[in-house]
């Protein structure tokens, strides 16, 4: 079964742009929760212009399924908080200083050996590692080589081809997820993944661990109602 993460950053997006706790950030991971979703994504940025790092300390207290973090570990204060919440799950994103979203996966070639250090401060904690990458078959196999337990497939490419060729969108996917498998990676994907296009990369990697979505899925939830969105979603991974 490929488990849902929902990526709750939007909403505190929308709480800072007027100050005080609306929407409640913490209740907005309490209700995935509650309304299905397998896990809950937070990625906080240094310049906390969404989610903060106290919103990830609070959400660790009643988390009931799956934690992920996503973040540049190149920051010492996103290792430092990672460490103390000692989440399920984090996901090494290489984001630039002030970056608006994640726009590439890493070059686990050039970068093999800090992260097999970083990757190796994180299990040595017990963390669950996953890092993100693109869709070549070289990134899969250097991703391999740095003692990650997962990747996460970077997948705008596949949402921006999608409506264009359905075929030629998902066959990297298909050829990077069948390498991780061979190589005894665990596969995550994700980013401007949504209603339309989900259902067929899931059927096309049907060994897909876990997906983390959030814009596309609070987007939706403004017309459709959280709960209901949520369980569309999970309904496309069925």
């Amino acid at each position: 079964m490929t488990k849902l993460s929902v990526n709750i950053n939007k909403f505190a997006t929308l709480r800072n742009s007027r100050g005080g706790n609306n929407p409640d950030v913490v209740k907005a991971a309490i209700d995935a929760q509650k309304f299905g979703a397998d896990g809950v994504t937070v990625h906080p940025r240094p310049d906390e212009r969404h989610i903060r790092y106290e919103d990830v300390r609070q959400i660790k207290k009643i988390i009931t399924t799956e934690f992920n973090i996503e973040g540049n570990s190149r920051e010492q204060k996103f290792v430092d908080l990672v460490l103390e919440v000692k989440p399920d799950q984090v996901t090494l994103v290489p984001d630039e200083l002030g970056q608006l979203t994640s726009d590439h996966g890493w070059d686990t070639i050039k970068h093999k050996d800090y992260l097999k250090e970083i990757i190796g401060v994180f299990k040595k904690a017990g963390i669950r590692v996953s890092i993100f990458v693109d869709p070549i078959v070289a990134m899969v196999e250097g991703a391999a080589e740095t003692g990650t337990d997962r990747i996460e497939l970077y997948t705008e490419g596949y949402a921006t081809q999608f409506l264009l060729n359905k075929e030629a969108a998902v066959a990297p996917y298909v050829h990077a997820a069948n390498r991780a498998k061979e190589l005894g990676l665990g596969i995550n994907a994700g980013h401007d993944l949504d209603l339309h296009n989900l259902k067929y990369l899931k059927q096309h990697i049907p060994h897909l661990d876990e997906v983390s979505i959030g814009h596309a899925l609070i987007s939706d939830a403004l017309y459709m109602g959280f709960e209901n969105t949520i369980k569309q979603y999970k309904e496309q991974l069925a």
